[in-house]
């Protein structure tokens, strides 16, 4: 992918429409990113409007033990996973900050999780070579996924939950029926461990990237159009795969040395939630590239942010001695103190479709 494209405002991202579910899923990887010169993140200004985010911390849940290593929305809503390197699953309710049950199976520490489509099924990938299938109701893991060789490192569902897809610190990416617990394709895909493995919408694509580059994360965009990245040079990119060029970085965080993750919210404006080692979550506004909010509280580094699929709110974890997971809700600008003003006409968006 090319980074030397120039960026322009102007630029937008659209939605498209939905696309039939196909089983086949070659692999796109990122590890041929050329790996841009690190430099020191620059201090950047918070870019406030009237209509941008404003979050505010509702709750702070405590309980794992160890780093906390990924938070997940569940895709009905309804609840909020969390996983750790103490090995421990835990399942949390947003709306209260209630621990409903913990998960417990895994022998070694876990890297990440993903909930089927349904909301009924967790897929949790660990250091003890396995993924475990969930059932979250019972509390009970119903299929034991074994075939790599060493730590599994991170693991998704397709949209139609048909399909697991796994990476390992040997370099190898595997294709699981869901339904069967079987593994269906082994991919020699890396030459270091898989950081991150993510499928489109279809199916019809997987992207990863491993330790072989500075890329550490990568996602598809809701609509299948794009990747997000996020790389040890302190920056965050918006790629357009089709045609390997960068759309837009992000900057004014902190990452050159944890495998942090960055997601899109989309449910009030559109931005790009990121974690940051200063201990500090930002967001930013997707088209204008500029920071719109930063989320202060926790005390060490933030691995993890998930953003709810239907709320403005947002979930962040960190590392020990923090260990802790905060929910962030939008509850709008705060009210000024000349009272209520007229409503404003509202403006076309840059990123709508």
């Amino acid at each position: 992918m090319d980074d030397t494209s120039s960026e322009s405002d102007n630029s937008s991202t659209e939605e498209d429409p939905e696309i039939p579910e196909k089983a086949q899923a070659p692999v796109l990887s990122v590890q041929s990113v050329p790996p841009p010169a690190p430099s020191s993140p620059k201090p950047a200004p918070v870019v406030r409007a009237g209509n941008g985010p404003h979050y505010e911390l509702r709750h702070t849940l405590h309980g794992h033990t160890d780093s906390i290593s990924a938070v997940k929305f569940s895709p009905d809503g309804v609840l909020l996973a969390s996983t750790s390197n103490d090995t421990i699953v835990k399942i949390w309710s947003p709306a209260t900050g209630e621990l409903i049950r913990n998960l417990a199976g895994h022998t070694k520490g876990n890297s990440d999780i993903s909930w089927s489509s349904d909301s009924t099924y967790l897929a949790s990938a660990s250091d003890d070579h396995t993924i475990r299938i969930w059932d979250v109701d019972s509390g009970l893991s119903t299929r034991v996924l074994k075939g790599h060789s060493d730590s599994v490192f991170c693991v998704n569902y397709n949209t139609s939950s048909t399909l697991i897809v796994s990476g390992c610190l040997d370099g190898d990416i595997k294709l699981w029926s869901a339904a069967k617990g079987k593994c269906m394709k082994t991919l020699n895909a890396h030459l270091d461990y898989v950081t991150a493995v993510h499928f489109n919408r279809d199916a019809s694509l997987i992207v990863s990237c491993s330790l072989d580059g500075l890329i550490q994360h990568v996602q598809f965009s809701p609509n299948s159009k794009y990747i997000l990245s996020t790389s040890h040079d302190n920056s965050i990119r918006l790629w357009d795969y089709q045609t390997w060029k960068c759309l837009k970085t992000y900057t004014g965080h902190t990452n050159n040395k944890y495998s942090i993750c960055a997601c899109f919210s989309v449910t009030g404006g559109k931005w790009i939630v990121s974690g940051s080692e200063d201990n500090k979550v930002y967001l930013w506004d997707l088209q204008t590239r500029n920071i719109v909010q930063v989320l202060e509280g926790h005390e060490d580094v933030v691995l993890s942010v998930a953003t709810h699929p239907f709320q403005n709110m947002i979930a962040s974890a960190s590392c020990k001695p923090d260990l802790g997971i905060r929910l962030w809700v939008d509850r709008g600008p705060p009210a000024s103190s000349a009272g209520p003003a007229p409503p404003a006409p509202s403006a076309p968006s840059a990123a709508s479709g």
